[in-house]
Order: C-alpha cells, then sequence, then structure tokens
C-alpha cells in the first residue's frame, strides 16, 4: 500500500458527557471522533451521502486498531486528522491521528475499508477509482 499524509483534518472538543468515570474520554467516543473526520473529509471532497446511496454503495469498515497515547478529558481541544493509503484490490487504509491542542498525539487509529455494492452485499472491485469518479476533489482522498 503506498502511503498518505494525512491530507484533512477536524476540529473537535472533548465533551462532559463523553467521559467514563475516571474522567477520560470513554473509549467508544475515540471511534466516534474517527469516524466523524472520515465523513466530514468525505463531504469535503464532494463525495455526498445522497450520491452514494443513488448509486447503492457505500463505506464499510473492515478492521480498526487503536493505539491510547494520551488521556483526554472534558474540555481538551483536539484534532481529528484523516488521511489514505492505497493499494491495490477491494481494500484500502486510513490513518487518523487524534492530536491536543499542544500537539501531543493522544490517539492513533489504523483502519481497513471497503467500498460495499449494497445490494451485492459485497466489495466492489476497485474502490479507488469508484471515490475518484465521486469525488469533486480527490486530492483530499489521497487521489
Amino acid at each position: 500500500m503506498d502511503v498518505v499524509s494525512e491530507t484533512f483534518s477536524v476540529p473537535l472538543t472533548v465533551r462532559g458527557y463523553e467521559t467514563d468515570m475516571l474522567g477520560h474520554l470513554n473509549q467508544a467516543v475515540y471511534l466516534s471522533y474517527a469516524e466523524h473526520a472520515r465523513w466530514s473529509m468525505l463531504q469535503a471532497a464532494g463525495v455526498g451521502l445522497d450520491e452514494l446511496i443513488r448509486r447503492d454503495v457505500g463505506p464499510v469498515v473492515l478492521e480498526t486498531t487503536i493505539r491510547y497515547r494520551r488521556e483526554l478529558r472534558a474540555g481538551d481541544e483536539v484534532e481529528v486528522t484523516c488521511g489514505f493509503a492505497w493499494g491495490e484490490g477491494k481494500v484500502f487504509r486510513l490513518h487518523q491521528t487524534i492530536r491536543k491542542a499542544d500537539g501531543t498525539v493522544a490517539a492513533e487509529i489504523d483502519v481497513v475499508a471497503g467500498l460495499m455494492d449494497l445490494n451485492a452485499r459485497k466489495l466492489l472491485a476497485d474502490p479507488r477509482r469508484q471515490l475518484k469518479e465521486l469525488a469533486a476533489d480527490p486530492s483530499l482522498l489521497g487521489l
């Protein structure tokens, strides 16, 4: 797979209700932050949900690995980055980083994903081509 730098980021503020009884960001919320950044990136690239639905395709996460580096607490300002690593075949990889405002890495998230034919319930053979066709700004997707 080609390595692609993280080309997109979204700012977020950790909200109190997202924390656990220890005062840390709940582990499941890291996944929500990552998902939010991925959808925001697709939208910024011009890949809209309506067009995906019209074409009966949708992104699907096949595997996620999270490495927790530093705690996040309510009120922390973070940036969630996202970048693609493309190869050949049905799957692609995304690398995401959640960084505190001071630059400290709070978490690293690696995702294996694909683009699914929603009728056949199978991965499309060439998601790279499909997303490039859909995107108004394919450079945000590493294309």
